[in-house]
């Protein structure tokens, strides 16, 4: 197994180049930094006859990759547009912050704005923050300033709603909003066990998906078992009931 990590799109594009190069490659794991600009990367690798499984942020073209191994963005989405309906009795004003341009984006915020279609939601704006929490506080911060009434927070993501919980206490407006993130991290996770008001809830994204991409990719060669096509994992609603299930403290995430 060789481990390559990159922190950009054009970074880890130009490793799947030296990787070819190099090494004499049956398959490769890959966890896309973003969707468009690693599409053809990956497919010149797949033409030299490489098994390929992507995992998480899919690519912009179909049927490259011959596993793919993803949480249910959609149903993330839906999971915490339905709470956020039913915690708000149908009616009230709210801000999303999404992560970005990639496919993993629009499924999750497809799947929000369906669950709160028809109620008296209203989105007053929706701003993307890159799954990043520096960037969370700063988009945070602007919506602060210029909404005077927010109801609650759709932070999509546990790395965003950290820097949405910074924004939001330094503001001192912790008492008039909740906010929904998602990914299972153990921090947020701890915050709904202690039963915070300002995260009453999380949605599970398996942080551990790749763990059982590279075990579905070793399968396909040293068993017989058929490894190919999509494998979704579940999103629950984490909440104080059921949050003891889902915390790891000695997890890295």
């Amino acid at each position: 197994i060789v481990l390559v990590t990159a922190n950009s799109a054009s970074e880890q594009a130009n490793d799947l180049e030296d990787l070819v190069a190099i090494h004499n490659m049956d398959a490769l794991v890959i966890l896309p930094f973003e969707s468009a600009p690693l599409t053809g990367p990956v497919r010149n690798v797949k033409r030299r006859d490489i098994f390929v499984t992507v995992v998480d942020r899919g690519l912009s073209e179909e049927g490259i990759e011959d596993v793919y191994v993803a949480g249910n963005n959609s149903e993330m989405g839906r999971v915490s547009g339905e709470y956020i309906k039913e915690a708000l009795g149908g009616n009230g004003d709210i801000v999303v912050l999404r992560g970005m341009p990639t496919t993993i984006d629009e499924q999750r915020f497809d799947g929000f704005m369906s669950a709160i279609e028809g109620s008296g939601i209203n989105v007053l704006d929706h701003q993307y923050a890159n799954w990043n929490r520096d960037d969370g506080f700063t988009v945070m911060q602007d919506f602060l300033s210029r909404f005077s009434k927010i109801d609650a927070v759709w932070a999509q993501d546990d790395d965003i709603a950290i820097g949405v919980i910074q924004a939001v206490r330094q503001a001192r407006r912790q008492d008039e909003l909740f906010i929904v993130g998602g990914g299972g991290m153990k921090d947020i996770v701890r915050r709904v066990m202690d039963g915070d008001r300002l995260t009453p809830v999380d949605v599970l994204y398996p942080p551990s998906m790749i763990s059982t991409a590279m075990e579905l990719t070793a399968l396909r060669f040293i068993s017989d078992t058929p490894i190919e096509g999509e494998y979704i994992l579940g999103s629950p609603l984490i909440d104080q009931d059921n949050a003891e299930q889902y915390y790891f403290p000695e997890s890295p995430f």
